[in-house]
């Protein structure tokens, strides 16, 4: 392209820019990005569901029934080595953990998405997923909504705020989507992503979910995800048996964060793809071995096991001649539950692409299932599929901290809004219970560790969008520890600042500072000038910061010192500058005033 051409593109985009701005309200223009993105998502989860299904049949009509037990076992190996690859020579970026991404972006990079976002995630989690991925579709196309919902923003040069908004009508659109949930999509922004939204923020996340599931029924057919008509209406005297597989969710919702965390840093540990891709999918071949029902997403089994056909999950297994006992019906559920969460970890700290929504539901579901079964065997009398699917709300209100998301989506999922006392109570059980032991979710969890998560307070909120280097005072005048009083007086002759750090020469490490008020009575003495150096001079400070330190933390600092005034270092050491309370507070103001705006 020649550089006339590039000059007049430019020009026609600078045109439409200035357009948009004399001709459509902020509001209205708002409006219509918000319905293009829902369009967008139902696109990009159409495109999703089609190409997993279309790669599943590819790869089961390789080969014959009775050999699917073996071959099996290395498709999703295959899968994890295609996407791994894909990840690495082509998109090059780390595109694994949407979710976690999006928080990410909303408190660090101003809800900014790379644009390749937009459809990397869709084809590696295809490819992860149709060759039997233990994972999930659902938060892949989340960062793939969100990531149209902040790249529209940005072509129109929104600021944060708006940019932050669309991220957020992006991932109710994915959500509404591809589960046809459009009350659900709303929710779990409200609840996962985003903060402090106004009266005007819902109705273009309305809009978007809406359009997107509107699409999806357009496309898709209006039939639900589990289409379960057959509910037993609900009863005062289920509750203690619903609080009770409400705290057990909790607990397993606890495993799943703890389980998934610690097995992550495993493959993190691990340098070499080859060595991941090689791990993983043995580790995800030995479980589906044993255990078949972990192949794959793992709605096929929800389905039988919501038909009644609870027996079929033994097909293929080890244990088949056990389909019928009920305690190894109990067992055999358990041990999938168990290691369902190595099973997804495996798959995607080898290299897959894919989110945890489908292991969180399917674990849910036999969870549920598991404690009817027990509550059956001594003589009560559980309905199998109430208690299933609120087990897939708890279980999912536990994992995501998201008891109304929950509740809300596997209503829309089943059609049962019959269930909706059933749902609620044990995914607010559930989601106490964890909360004795777990402040965060998984998705925020990470984030949370370093002090680079965006949540629901406000204060710390506006504290995590502070940034460190904004801050740094650099105007100081820097002393050496060997410099005589005389030539600290002559610097200090010079500076209209207090303040003097004291470094070493050669490492430009902090060993000191000085203040004016300590030697403002020695100063005019000259005949002092050639008997003190600064080193007899200089104290240490009453504390020093490290660059990276979280900003709640930096004022944990202030108030536990009592200091106005502190250096701010390197992790070896080195002098960076200063950072005064004052300016954080007056930053701190500034940036409250904006996220407070209409």
């Amino acid at each position: 392209m020649s550089k006339i051409d590039k000059h007049k593109i430019i020009d026609i985009y600078s045109t439409i820019l200035h357009w948009r701005e004399t001709h459509i309200k902020e509001k209205q223009f708002i409006i219509i990005l918000s319905f293009v993105t829902g369009i967008g998502c139902a696109l990009a989860a159409l495109i999703l569901k089609n190409a997993i299904h279309l790669i599943q049949n590819f790869v089961t009509s390789m080969i014959g029934d009775d050999k699917l037990n073996y071959w099996y076992l290395a498709f999703p190996m295959i899968g994890i080595a295609i996407a791994s690859m894909y990840v690495k020579y082509i998109v090059k970026d780390d595109i694994s953990h949407g979710v976690t991404k999006i928080l990410f972006a909303i408190s660090q990079h101003k809800a900014i998405i790379k644009l390749h976002n937009c459809w990397s995630s869709v084809v590696a989690s295809s490819i992860t997923i149709g060759f039997g991925g233990s994972v999930g579709a659902e938060a892949p196309i989340v960062l793939t909504g969100s990531a149209i919902g902040s790249n529209l923003g940005q072509l129109f040069k929104l600021d944060q705020k708006t940019l932050m908004l669309l991220v957020g009508c992006g991932a109710a659109g994915a959500i509404g989507g591809i589960f046809k949930a459009p009350i659900a999509g709303v929710t779990f922004v409200l609840e996962v992503l985003l903060i402090d939204l106004t009266m005007t923020s819902i109705a273009p996340l309305l809009i978007s979910s809406v359009t997107a599931t509107s699409f999806s029924y357009l496309f898709m057919g209006s039939e639900v995800m589990f289409n379960f008509d057959s509910f037993a209406p609900f009863e005062l005297n289920r509750i203690p048996y619903l609080i009770v597989l409400g705290v057990i969710c909790g607990l397993v919702s606890l495993y799943f964060t703890r389980g998934v965390n610690a097995l992550e840093k495993v493959f993190k540990k691990i340098k070499k793809s080859y060595q991941k891709i090689l791990l993983g999918g043995v580790l995800l071949s030995i479980l589906i071995f044993f255990f078949p029902p972990l192949y794959g997403e793992g709605y096929d089994t929800i389905s039988q096991l919501l038909s009644g056909e609870c027996s079929s999950l033994f097909n293929q297994s080890l244990f088949y001649n056990f389909r019928t006992e009920h305690w190894a019906i109990l067992l055999y559920l358990s041990l999938i539950v168990l290691f369902k969460i190595v099973a997804t970890t495996a798959t995607n700290g080898a290299g897959g692409t894919g989110g945890i929504f489908a292991p969180s539901l399917f674990m849910g579901c036999l969870t549920g299932y598991i404690v009817a079964e027990g509550f059956n065997l001594i003589g009560f009398n559980i309905p199998y599929a109430n208690f299933a699917f609120a087990g897939m709300a708890g279980l999912m209100s536990g994992v995501m901290h998201a008891p109304l998301t929950g509740t809300f989506l596997i209503a829309e999922l089943t059609g049962g809004y019959d269930l909706f006392m059933t749902l609620m109570i044990t995914s607010v059980i559930a989601y106490l219970t964890i909360l004795l032991f777990e402040p965060h979710s998984l998705y925020a969890m990470r984030l949370a560790q370093k002090g680079e998560l965006l949540t629901h307070h406000k204060d710390r909120s506006v504290l995590t969008l502070l940034k460190m280097d904004n801050l740094i005072e650099t105007d100081l005048s820097i002393v050496y520890p060997e410099m005589t009083l005389g030539e600290l007086v002559k610097v200090i002759s010079k500076s209209n600042r207090n303040i003097f750090p004291v470094v070493e020469h050669e490492t430009n490490k902090l060993v000191g500072i000085v203040s004016l008020d300590e030697v403002r009575n020695i100063m005019f003495r000259p005949n002092l000038y050639d008997r003190f150096t600064v080193r007899k001079l200089m104290n240490l400070p009453p504390s020093k910061i490290i660059i990276n330190t979280p900003m709640d933390k930096v004022m944990d600092i202030f108030e536990n010192t009592g200091a106005w005034n502190l250096p701010v270092i390197d992790e070896e050491g080195k002098y960076l500058g200063f950072v005064s309370k004052s300016k954080i507070f007056n930053s701190y103001r500034k940036v409250l005033v904006h996220f407070s705006e209409e």
